[in-house]
């Protein structure tokens, strides 16, 4: 809203259509994304990432193989993070700009998680379990079974670890596909909003001051 005052002392108050609009459109662009639970989904991310990067720990411990020589558990478990912070902060501001922010890190975030699915179905192809052989002399016996039981029992370790990897970036993508289809529905419902500023002109409101002569 502005006012004016003219020389013959008229008064002119300008009512902004434009903001009222947007004030209105902002308000229910938030009640919105609050009813998609952002927030939930976002701390979920959080907590997969943080899962992902502490259960990979134990795999410095094993043979190093293809996830573990390209760190996939920790540059995938930051995107994770990444994306969850981002979708909680939206649901306390929400904005346009936040919103098509929030949209480009989550769709990152699925990139990494489809990358970082490849890695472990390759690392799990290529890193079986190494199945014991119990076809042994038995001078040889004990000291050839205790070899074979370490290095069974570290492949299946190994591989258990991979396996539930895998399971956390699978549900990943969900959550974030999810998240994903939220956001670009609001983006599309909310989207013709954001240009208001140059649609509808302020309505101008003429007061006339009283003439006291």
């Amino acid at each position: 809203m502005a006012v004016s005052v003219s020389r013959d002392l008229s008064v002119s108050v300008t009512t902004d259509i434009n903001a009222d609009k947007l004030t209105d459109r902002r308000q229910a662009l938030r009640e919105s994304i609050q009813k998609g639970e952002p927030k939930a989904l976002g701390v979920s991310q959080v907590m997969i990432g943080v899962m992902v990067m502490s259960y990979s720990i134990p795999l410095l411990s094993t043979e190093f193989t293809e996830v573990v020589t390209f760190g996939v558990p920790w540059w995938s478990g930051l995107s994770f993070i990444a994306a969850g912070v981002v979708a909680i902060v939206m649901e306390k501001q929400s904005s346009m700009k936040l919103l098509g922010v929030c949209m480009v890190v989550t769709l990152v975030a699925i990139l990494v998680s489809l990358l970082a699915i490849i890695f472990y179905f390759i690392d799990l192809h290529n890193n079986p379990e190494t199945p014991c052989n119990h076809s042994l002399t038995p001078a040889t016996h004990y000291i050839q079974l205790y070899e074979c039981d370490h290095q069974h029992y570290a492949t299946v370790f190994s591989y258990g670890i991979k396996s539930s990897l895998l399971l956390f970036t699978i549900i990943q993508i969900t959550i974030s596909s999810t998240l994903s289809y939220i956001m670009y529905m609001e983006r599309r419902h909310y989207g013709p909003y954001s240009s208001l500023n140059q649609g509808v002109p302020s309505t101008p409101i003429l007061v006339t001051a009283p003439d006291f002569n």
